[in-house]
């Protein structure tokens, strides 16, 4: 049986507390972050978008925001940011726009291929870059698109997938998106008050 996007719609309709994503054709039911997860999503959120919007740049989105992706896809990235320029205005419906950042966040039952995968995804939407944080390890990887020559006769190139990986104090920074944005990736994970 083939589900349209209508129909994506119409189940988000009669279970509006359930997430639901639509991936080349196939029904995803989203499962609620857990605590570290959702910690560490408002921390980072809130750290980009006191940035972005002391730099008036555009808008950071939280997890409950839905992008209508070229292919017809329907995501939610659990942060995402869309410049000014992509989006004059954010509207009461979802999203058709590609963000040109998201961030995913490991929670306690995800798998960091099912992450990846996702992230790849949407880079080949044309999301410029992705980020994947898994607080269990403390890591934070960057995921952009390159291009590498595979045929130097007939100038063929191929996009592959550039990770990063950043680890222990390590300063984040995407400088193609937001120059001068400088955080130390410790700032991510949650205070423990014992």
């Amino acid at each position: 049986m083939s589900i349209s996007f209508q129909d994506v719609e119409r189940l988000q309709a009669l279970y509006p507390e359930s997430q639901i994503e639509w991936r080349e054709g196939k029904l995803i039911i989203m499962s609620p972050s857990d605590g570290v997860s959702g910690a560490v999503g408002m921390r980072f959120g809130r750290l980009l978008d006191s940035w972005v919007d002391d730099h008036n740049l555009g808008v950071v989105l939280d997890s409950s925001t839905g992008f209508r992706l070229p292919n017809g896809d329907l995501l939610s990235p659990d942060v995402s940011f869309v410049s000014r320029t992509r989006l004059k205005r954010v509207t009461r419906s979802y999203l058709s726009v590609v963000p040109e950042l998201i961030v995913e966040i490991k929670s306690s039952h995800d798998r960091i291929r099912s992450l990846e995968e996702k992230i790849a995804h949407f880079l080949g939407q044309g999301v410029q870059v992705g980020i994947l944080i898994d607080p269990d390890k403390k890591v934070v990887s960057l995921y952009r698109n390159a291009k590498v020559t595979t045929d130097d006769r007939n100038d063929e190139e191929e996009v592959t997938l550039q990770k990063t990986t950043l680890r222990d104090d390590a300063i984040l920074t995407i400088p193609e998106l937001f120059p001068g944005w400088e955080v130390a990736i410790t700032r991510f994970w949650p205070t423990v008050y014992e």
